[in-house]
């Protein structure tokens, strides 16, 4: 792997008995790159996210994040206990759901991760903590429970939360899908934000113009597959695959609305 690639995947499998749900995918994303995956649901776009943080296990092929490098084809190189979580500290996930700890606030959920998992002195968790709420807008929040915020304020917490764990690599699964509709801005300008600073990111959003906004490769999947991929403003803007266009057509005045 060359220096500046931060992911690599080739020939990624994925089958649930005979369903096969992720058909063969490849994909380098380079350090500070901001990479989002679109197409329609169902597509396999979030089951591919999950198997680059091994949240599902992969049938066949490749991963390689960071300098860490597996092959699923060979037995016993899926990485286990307390590999598995080494690995998985370096690469934070933000879900659909917020999944936050109910009876800790804001500022406790974010430093649990530091504090748990690489056993940070609880002083400096809490600072680390605390600036990364006040970057995220919720400076003045740290004592609310996630049952007095906001679905935007708990979904910029659980952000604030991976982003605690300084991962190499964020990804974001349809973070926005949750939320009232008034909500999903303040969330989208935080990922804009990380984005901006060169955080390393792959994100599967309905969002097209965030990812035409933010992204700097756009990669379309369809039945397990990506059936295209490149600039976003070449594959939102002008898709050449029937697939792709497809899907896009119902997005097409807002995105070129803002040309």
């Amino acid at each position: 792997m060359t220096n500046d690639v931060m992911v690599r995947v080739e020939g990624l499998r994925k089958s649930y008995g005979a369903v096969e749900a992720v058909r063969g995918v490849s994909l380098d994303v380079r350090r500070g790159q901001a990479v989002v995956i679109i197409g329609p649901s169902g597509c396999g776009k979030s089951t591919f996210l999950r198997c680059i943080n091994l949240l599902e296990e992969p049938s066949a092929g490749t991963l390689q994040v960071g300098e860490r490098s597996i092959d699923f084809g060979k037995r016993h190189t899926m990485p286990r206990g307390r590999d598995l979580a080494r690995f998985r500290a370096r690469i934070g996930m933000v879900f659909q759901q917020f999944d936050l700890f109910p009876h800790m606030t804001a500022l406790r959920n974010v430093m649990s991760g530091p504090v748990i998992v690489k056993k940070m002195p609880t002083a400096q968790a809490e600072a680390i903590a605390r600036d990364l709420l006040a970057k995220v807008g919720l400076g003045a929040f740290t004592e609310r429970y996630p049952r007095e915020l906001s679905g935007g304020q708990q979904q910029r917490v659980a952000i604030a939360r991976a982003m605690a764990m300084e991962p190499q690599l964020m990804l974001f699964d349809e973070v926005t899908s949750a939320l009232d509709p008034e909500l999903v801005g303040e969330v989208l300008d935080v990922m804009k934000q990380l984005a901006a600073e060169g955080t390393t990111m792959i994100v599967v959003t309905h969002e097209m113009n965030f990812a035409r906004d933010v992204a700097d490769h756009v990669v379309v999947m369809d039945g397990g597959q990506v059936v295209e991929h490149g600039a976003a403003e070449e594959v939102l803007l002008q898709p050449k695959n029937p697939r792709t266009q497809a899907f896009l057509s119902r997005f097409h005045g807002s995105i070129a609305a803002r040309t």
